[in-house]
């Protein structure tokens, strides 16, 4: 049995009301920190960079969609990849319409160091229709991700690019609602990291992560 107190309506809106003081304490930190991240420095890019999609081969610019603003996903998937990372594939499940994200002229890519038209049958099987492409040069390692994940945001200013923004590991969590969800909840992630109530299931992080037709 999960540990917690039981009260009344009342005293429950109650203790509502003390948390919700603290999310907007957490919300203001949250658009402070956002604001500080807008006025980031600018590092420009200067060194060619190819990828392939399944219809032809595109430079870093043509990733941009006619767009002022690129945000590029760095997925773990490999070529002949048997046990493809269930991170990366949660985060490619929770990703939104890229109409809201392309209305502020803003594109999204996903990108990995795996054969196309490995992407293409993953993505299939995947159910996704995400743009991915296979980048087998140095834009991985050039940008902080010489393995594993990571994500990179980038801008084109009077046909120049620059890259502004990079985050990997738990950063990446902001752009999955998965984790948010579950934070919501009394069990939360039920992972064992975390500082739940007494009798809350939890396993070892990670461990209970599928790719979503394995669960």
């Amino acid at each position: 049995m999960v540990e917690h107190i039981e009260v009344t309506k009342e005293e429950w809106a109650k203790a509502r009301e003390a948390h919700l003081i603290e999310e907007k304490k957490l919300t203001r930190a949250l658009d402070k920190l956002a604001a500080e991240r807008r006025r980031l420095p600018w590092v420009k890019v200067t060194k060619e960079y190819s990828f392939e999609s399944k219809d032809r081969m595109m430079s870093l610019d043509d990733l941009f969609d006619g767009r002022d603003q690129l945000i590029i996903y760095h997925h773990m998937l490999k070529a002949n990849d048997k046990s493809p990372c269930p991170g990366c594939c949660m985060v490619m499940d929770n990703i939104t319409n890229l109409a809201h994200l392309q209305a502020r002229n803003t594109s999204f890519i996903v990108v990995s160091r795996t054969p196309v038209d490995e992407i293409e049958t993953f993505k299939k099987r995947m159910g996704w229709t995400l743009p991915w492409v296979s980048t087998g040069d140095d834009f991985n390692p050039d940008f902080d991700v010489p393995q594993y994940f990571g994500l990179n945001v980038f801008v084109k200013e009077k046909g120049e690019i620059f890259r502004t923004y990079f985050t990997k590991g738990r950063g990446v969590e902001n752009i999955s609602t998965v984790w948010s969800l579950l934070d919501l909840t009394p069990y939360g992630r039920q992972e064992t990291w975390e500082i739940s109530p007494n009798g809350v299931p939890q396993t070892e992080p990670y461990g209970w992560w599928r790719l979503h037709d394995e669960y």
